[in-house]
């Protein structure tokens, strides 16, 4: 997405380019002459380094469709298939010329309609060094409303088509649009993946003016306090942003675009003039970098859709420039540039954690975009966990006639990571467009997913399903690597129904009545989505516990309970406490204590623990005053779990109030966001606690690491506070939590949100948001999402979940931890009428993979298993903690793979890296010299090789290993 100044309200024509033909680019190849302008660098010199690029975000003001095949152009006029095509042909004349290709959801799309001619010439740019993959993922990702899996799985899917079609590996990041940038991107992302540097332009303007200033624009990132040097990176920010320096733009249809025109018989000759005009904006580039070298990055959002109008111009500065002799122009990429760079032996500056919050001026700080269009959020999200538990089914069920019927859902996840897409910072016909592929991919997996299930729990092998019975079996699926007993909640109308396990036990269960509030949400929604009215909605969630072994499945039965023996809980009333004005609610371990007036949260109590905390929860927005009640919130508190589950809806809503052992509700009539009063309003929840907090909390990494933040505070400078509150907002994915000398209050979350501590003792968590007016930084229009049944039209309503545990000072991270795992990998269910005697005769009612008195430790948790088309598995494992965060689970684990994998044998293993486009023992890193050491503490630990006999893995604290296996 471009910068504001860059997006006025502008019209573009796209240019007619036409595709050039097979002959005229085989002849252009041909015929190059030798290399117009020099490709190495010079000595003694400023090295201007010319990176041509092009940015092409996969969706945006305009679908991933439109701006591949460059319609709906009234809205941008884009087309990058022919900026695919143009680049080809000028790189084709020249070779000296260069450009890097990024986002391969286009490159592949234009790939496969290339003829083998065509593919031949791009192999040799490719093996030529002037056609150069960099960043190679699927697309470039957004790092704060992203989760780490789906970031390895998108840049996994694009480096594997690369390995697959040039054996190439990128080596350089290019991260240059995204809104700020993570801790994860830098060591994971990045060194773990084998890249030498990560690239990109935004970051807050106070830092961008400090490091100018102290030339320290460029700096060796330590994105993991748990790794530190052993997993750094060079990182270049850009002086500006990602566009050349004013002036040397050479868009064919941009205004005010100055061509070097150096023909001495036209009137126009201005050589002197631009070479000028090159040397001086040189200067005060490297007046502001260390070392002789500089990178402009030579293009713009969906430029070179008539590539020679760049390269010409680019050409003749060369050329003059260079005869002119005071500084020294090449062609380049940003692995030259790296590579120049260390060989300068310089020594730069050490940088920890991440770039956020981001600010592009004082009262501009980028951060309600961390929640903004949640509902979005959530669908990606659920899908992402759905993958990760079909890959797992896909790989069980062996490689059959299913085939990889999970590839469907492959490139709308990885589409969805795009800095625009989960982010929420596209036009909404964009957003539709993203959720329809995803729903789309997600029914062609979901009937492979079927089938697959029927083949596994079938005892002869078949994978036709029996004749459809009455009683309901329930199949549960568990993509963790350990035990879980988790809860349940079945829709049903029937108010006399008995739940068994698959050994005939009666389980207990429990009738709570479905909420006004959710039928009436349920009925607009179908029907708006759907246009499907339903006379018979469900009246009852029918709750119980399942138990399921790791890696594998357990079935229940529903049915309506006949014999002697069965007793039914039934609908059960709220226990209230003696005191009159406090109704106490939960019925295991953890307590919570509301006021009997208002339904108020005041006070929870962990038996389990000892701690006793008074805290109170408020819904409120911002831009306006407190919410009267701008909410509808469920209480669940489950026996044997020692943390509760709210369930929020955000409408504007009045209060009634309804308990029930298993629940709170505050139930309110319908309703959106109110905008009468023409305000937008960004809804939150905030719980205040009884704690001293000193200013500081701490938020995930993108699911993956904790960071310590600080209100008001910027570790790489001395801040300026301009906005209190949303200068000190922070994107997270699994949670945020403050601790004081006695406990740790944590909240999870079940999608990407945006947090903050603005008091101590406060924890508030940004819900919805609803914006009335365009915040003029490219979008062109409102976020105000409506939802339309016929002409009655409505401001989006979401519902989600979020999670309270509390927990004496440094015991929350196993919680934290592990919990966070079944939020980001539920339950996958399966549904089928059965009756349970003929079901047992011929399925297998309860498996596992595993070995049967085998699961992983709580501190690992297999992220990756997928069947790839070349024939091997690939396996990633992850170490769920940080050094010194938990005394008991901070520390090396053990795998023993042959027990994962108890009914097969493994042939062959390799070690890979972080996207298995390379094996581990081949990839190389460079050294760099840093200012000062100022790395402390002991070496982190890591793994050993894996013993091809024994295999078994070591993980040390936050490892993640890659491999690719052979069965």
């Amino acid at each position: 997405m471009a910068p504001a100044l860059l997006l006025l309200l502008l019209v573009v024509v796209a240019l007619a380019v036409p595709a050039p033909t097979e002959a005229s680019v085989a002849s252009a190849f041909a015929v190059a002459s030798n290399a117009t302008a020099p490709t190495t660098v010079v000595g003694g010199k400023l090295n201007v380094h010319l990176v041509p690029h092009s940015h092409d975000d996969v969706g945006w003001l305009k679908t991933v469709d439109q701006y591949y095949v460059g319609s709906n152009n009234t809205i941008q006029g884009a087309c990058v298939m022919n900026t695919l095509d143009s680049v080809v042909d000028a790189l084709a004349r020249d070779p000296a010329r260069k450009f890097v290709v990024v986002e391969q959801a286009f490159f592949q799309r234009w790939w496969v309609e290339k003829s083998p001619t065509i593919q031949a010439i791009v192999h040799k740019l490719v093996n030529s060094g002037q056609l150069e993959f960099i960043n190679g993922g699927w697309c470039m990702h957004d790092e704060a409303a992203v989760h780490y899996i789906d970031m390895i799985d998108q840049t996994t899917l694009g480096h594997r088509m690369i390995k697959k079609q040039f054996n190439k590996t990128p080596r350089a990041g290019w991260q240059i649009d995204p809104f700020g940038h993570s801790a994860v991107q830098a060591y994971l992302l990045g060194a773990e993946l084998g890249f030498d540097s990560v690239h990109f332009a935004r970051i807050d303007y106070q830092d961008r003016a400090t490091r100018k200033a102290d030339k320290g624009l460029e700096v060796i990132w330590r994105g993991s306090r748990t790794f530190g040097s052993s997993s750094q990176i060079f990182t270049n920010a850009f002086p500006v942003h990602y566009s050349p320096p004013d002036g040397f733009g050479f868009e064919v249809l941009d205004e005010n675009v100055i061509p070097v025109q150096d023909d001495l018989s036209l009137f126009d000759y201005n050589v002197e003039e631009r070479v000028n005009d090159f040397v001086a904006a040189a200067i005060a580039q490297a007046n502001v970098t260390r070392t002789n070298h500089i990178m402009w990055t030579m293009g713009d959002d969906f430029n070179y859709q008539y590539a020679e109008s760049w390269f010409r111009n680019m050409d003749k500065l060369i050329q003059h420039v260079n005869k002119d002799g005071r500084v020294h122009a090449l062609y380049s990429t940003p692995s030259i540039y790296t590579d120049a760079k260390h060989a300068s032996n310089e020594s730069w500056p050490v940088k920890y954690d991440d770039y956020f919050p981001y600010a592009d001026s004082t009262n501009a700080y980028w951060t309600g975009y961390f929640t903004s269009r949640p509902t979005f959020k959530r669908y990606v999200r659920v899908y992402s966990g759905y993958y990760l538990a079909a890959r797992q089914i896909e790989f069980l069920v062996a490689r059959s006639s299913l085939g990889l019927f999970t590839s469907s859902l492959e490139d709308a996840i990885g589409i969805a990571q795009h800095h625009d897409a989960v982010s929420g910072t596209a036009q909404q016909h964009t957003t539709d467009d993203y959720s329809k592929r995803l729903a789309l991919g997600a029914s062609k997996v979901e009937k492979g997913v079927n089938t697959a299930l029927t083949c596994l729990t079938s005892s002869n092998g078949t994978c036709v399903s029996s004749v459809v019975k009455f009683n309901q079996v329930v199949v549960v699926y568990n993509p963790l690597g350990w035990e879980r007993s988790d809860f349940i909640r079945v829709p049903v109308n029937d108010g006399n129904l008995a739940v068994k396990n698959s050994d005939g036990t009666i389980v207990e269960s429990q009738l709570v009545e479905v909420d006004n509030v959710t039928g009436n949400l349920r009925k607009f929604y179908v029907k708006a989505y759907l246009g499907i009215t339903t006379d018979k909605p469900p009246k009852y969630w029918l709750v119980f516990q399942a138990s399921v072994p790791p890696m594998g499945w357990n079935s229940y039965y529903i049915s309506r309970p006949t014999g002697a023996g069965y007793n039914s809980t039934g609908y059960v009333s709220t226990a209230v406490s003696p005191s009159n004005d406090t109704t106490e609610v939960g019925p295991g371990p953890l307590k919570m204590f509301f006021s009997s007036a208002s339904g108020q949260l005041k006070r929870i109590f962990n038996s389990v623990s000892g701690v006793d905390l008074p805290i109170q929860q408020s819904f409120l927005w911002y831009r306006s005053s407190e919410g009267d009640a701008m909410d509808s919130q469920i209480t669940r508190l489950y026996k044997d779990k020692e943390h509760a589950e709210l369930e929020y809806t955000v409408r504007n809503l009045s209060f009634k109030t309804e308990l029930t052992i298993l629940l709170l509700s505050h139930v309110k009539k319908i309703g959106p966001i109110p905008v009468d009063d023409d305000v937008g309003k960004e809804v939150i929840t905030r719980l205040t606690a009884n704690m001293v907090t000193n200013s500081t909390f701490y938020t995930d990494s993108n699911g993956r690491d904790f960071i310590k933040r600080v209100r008001n505070y910027r570790e790489d400078w001395d801040l300026q506070v301009t906005q209190p509150v949303a200068g000190n907002y922070y994107p997270i994915n699994l949670g945020v939590y403050v601790a004081d000398g006695k406990y740790e209050l944590s909240v999870l979350v079940d999608r990407a949100v945006g947090a903050s501590s603005i008091q101590d003792g406060q924890l508030e968590i940004m819900l919805h948001r609803r914006i009335l007016k365009d915040d003029s930084r490219g979008v062109g229009e409102p976020l105000d999402e409506i939802v339309c049944v016929g002409k009655n039209c409505e401001g989006l309503t979401t519902r989600g979940t979020y999670y309270i545990n509390v927990q004496k000072l440094g015991h929350g991270a196993h919680w934290r931890r592990t919990y966070g795992q079944q939020v980001y990998s539920p339950f996958l269910l399966a549904f089928t009428h059965e009756e349970e005697k003929s079901w047992k005769s011929y399925n297998i009612a309860k498996a596992s993979m595993m070995d049967a008195n085998y699961s992983l430790p709580d501190n690992v948790a297999i992220i990756t298993l997928q069947n790839i088309d070349d024939g091997t598995t690939l396996l990633r494992l992850a170490h769920l903690f940080q050094a010194a965060e938990d005394p008991q689970y901070s520390v090396v684990a053990k795998v023993d793979l042959r027990k994962i994998f108890k009914k097969r044998t493994i042939k062959d293993l390799t070690e890979t890296n972080l996207s298995a486009n390379q094996k581990k023992s081949e990839m190389k890193k460079l050294n760099w010299k840093v200012v000062g050491e100022t790395e402390n503490g002991p070496a982190p630990i890591k793994g050993g090789p894996v013993d091809s006999q024994t295999l078994v893995v070591e993980l040390g604290p936050m490892e993640i290993r890659t491999f690719l296996l052979k069965f």
